[in-house]
């Protein structure tokens, strides 16, 4: 088991390079299968959760392979349609195959993903959507079997705008006869970065980024090579960084569109933020006040996967805030830690009220999901004295050398074997 060891205090200067976005990437990877040509995708990150990925490309019979950082797949050898329940109990983002793999042999089989246990998650959207393209679906012993003749385009309302229910319809509806008509359409960057990628190897996909996406079906695709959007959350999560423990940084490589809301939380914390074509400069050098709410909403409202980052700011700021998580209902499981810290947190329902304290103190801590432990690790860096965060595993599913880079910047941690 491995675990980080954080002495806090310092504060972080210098400049660090963004990686390309982790929610970008898996979906990309998935749709890879939809082609017999070679895709190439560029920077992608050495993350655990991309390693899964390609973990069940290869089961499915693809070859996919690293080159440097990049990832070439070849899938003219794909022949299974099950996918691995091991892997997808590791990876929620397997799920992203079913439309991809359903569009490919008629059929798929899958164990109910995993990933995070920050709540209930269900696939009924995916299902839903997929039945509505003449998908057969049966549920049964924790498997999810599809089966169809053929794939029919149609006209799909999603009840809410799930952002993995919007790319599996996409990925099932690129090859089916006819055209698809999503309403209520996720319009997160993500889906706009596989729209993009859909149309490089030879889809007709538009709308994405609005309510409504169109996908005209198409017999065959071709390969490309394409480069993923940078990662939103990694950039907001290294500003944040920034602004709990002091300093300046400079966020390199970035969408500062794709973070607006939280650019705009941090100038009403106190932050400095200059924006300059993709570099985010922060720079904080005293105590920052609270911001009174912070409510996660789909976008273009504020992530879900940096409220946990956020209400670790809250906790050294001064005065008090409320954080209301409306997407997922378990979110809050990091905040134990943070109290064995000082910090001064009530959870009710859904909403988190923060009052301020002067400092946090350096404990033990232990990672319970992926943002999660990384808000842990946030907290330690701006606390007093030693802390230790374990189960960062989890963290590993979205943070490429993660430590390293926050020692280039200035931050007393260490990854050790125990």
């Amino acid at each position: 088991m491995e675990k980080y060891i954080i002495n806090g205090g310092n504060k972080l200067y210098g400049s660090v390079k963004i990686q390309t976005a982790k929610n970008s990437v898996l979906p990309i990877l998935a749709a890879a299968v939809l082609t017999d040509a070679k895709v190439k995708i560029l920077n992608v990150p050495q993350i655990t959760d991309v390693k899964n990925m390609v973990k069940i490309l290869s089961c499915l019979g693809c070859n996919a392979v690293y080159e440097d950082s990049n990832i070439i797949i070849d899938s003219s050898s794909a022949h299974c349609y099950e996918i691995p329940s091991a892997l997808a109990h590791e990876l929620r983002s397997s799920v992203f195959l079913l439309g991809s793999v359903i569009s490919r042999f008629h059929k798929a089989k899958i164990a109910y993903p995993g990933g995070c246990d920050i709540g209930l998650r269900p696939v009924d959207l995916h299902l839903t959507g997929l039945k509505r393209l003449g998908v057969q679906i049966t549920e049964k012993n924790g498997y999810i079997l599809c089966e169809c003749d053929k794939l029919s385009g149609n006209e799909i309302m999603l009840d809410c705008p799930s952002v993995g229910a919007t790319e599996n319809i996409m990925l099932a509806a690129v090859k089916a006869e006819g055209t698809t008509v999503i309403k209520n359409a996720a319009r997160e960057p993500e889906i706009e970065d596989l729209q993009k990628f859909l149309n490089c190897i030879g889809a007709k996909v538009s709308g994405a980024g609005s309510g409504t996406i169109i996908v005209e079906g198409v017999k065959t695709l071709g390969g490309c090579e394409f480069l993923p959007i940078p990662d939103r959350i990694e950039a907001g999560t290294f500003i944040i960084a920034t602004a709990m423990c002091g300093g300046e940084v400079c966020a390199e490589g970035v969408c500062p569109e794709n973070i607006s809301s939280l650019i705009h939380k941090l100038r009403e914390n106190g932050c400095k933020i200059h924006i300059k074509n993709d570099k985010i400069i922060i720079e904080n050098h005293r105590r920052l006040i609270s911001v009174k709410t912070i409510e996660t909403q789909p976008y273009p409202g504020f992530p879900t996967d940096l409220q946990a980052q956020i209400t670790a700011l809250c906790c050294v700021c001064g005065g008090n805030s409320i954080v209301t998580e409306n997407l997922f209902e378990t979110r809050f499981k990091y905040v134990p830690e943070l109290k064995k810290m000082g910090a001064d947190i009530t959870v009710i329902d859904r909403n988190a009220f923060v009052r301020g304290v002067d400092r946090l103190k350096g404990a033990d801590l232990v990672a319970h999901d992926l943002r999660g432990g990384a808000a842990l690790v946030l907290a330690a860096l701006a606390a007093e004295g030693r802390s230790g965060v374990v189960d960062i595993y989890h963290i590993d599913r979205g943070y490429g050398s993660f430590e390293y880079k926050l020692r280039k910047l200035g931050a007393d941690i260490v990854r050790v074997t125990v």
